[in-house]
């Protein structure tokens, strides 16, 4: 046979890819904990954003006429997000006329 090259046959082993199928197990539990830390940090954050800057008191998210409103426990400070004290006040200069024209003209959610 002119065509076969002589190779040397390499004994098999039985553990030749434990290696790999170690890393990539050690992979996918580091992903894992990365995942687990993100979800964390972010319902750390979200803790933080409901503790009133005045008094570090806890607040309760209301909703009012269309507006999340956050409201102190200890303090009874009210907490508006940004833009939202420029929509109350332009809707109240629109007066009871502007109040029913937008309730009939706004979009449904």
């Amino acid at each position: 046979m002119k065509n076969e090259t002589h190779r040397p046959v390499e004994p098999f082993d039985a553990h030749a890819h434990e290696d790999s199928y170690f890393a990539a197990q050690e992979h996918e539990l580091i992903e894992q904990m990365k995942s687990e830390h993100l979800k964390a940090e972010a319902a750390k954050r979200q803790a933080l954003m409901m503790i009133c800057p005045k008094c570090s008191g806890q607040l309760a998210k209301y909703s009012e006429n269309g507006f999340v409103v956050e409201r102190c426990e200890s303090c009874e400070g009210i907490w508006l997000n940004k833009g939202d004290l420029a929509e109350i006040l332009r809707r109240q200069a629109a007066g009871p006329l502007g109040a029913f024209l937008e309730r009939c003209f706004a979009k449904v959610k």
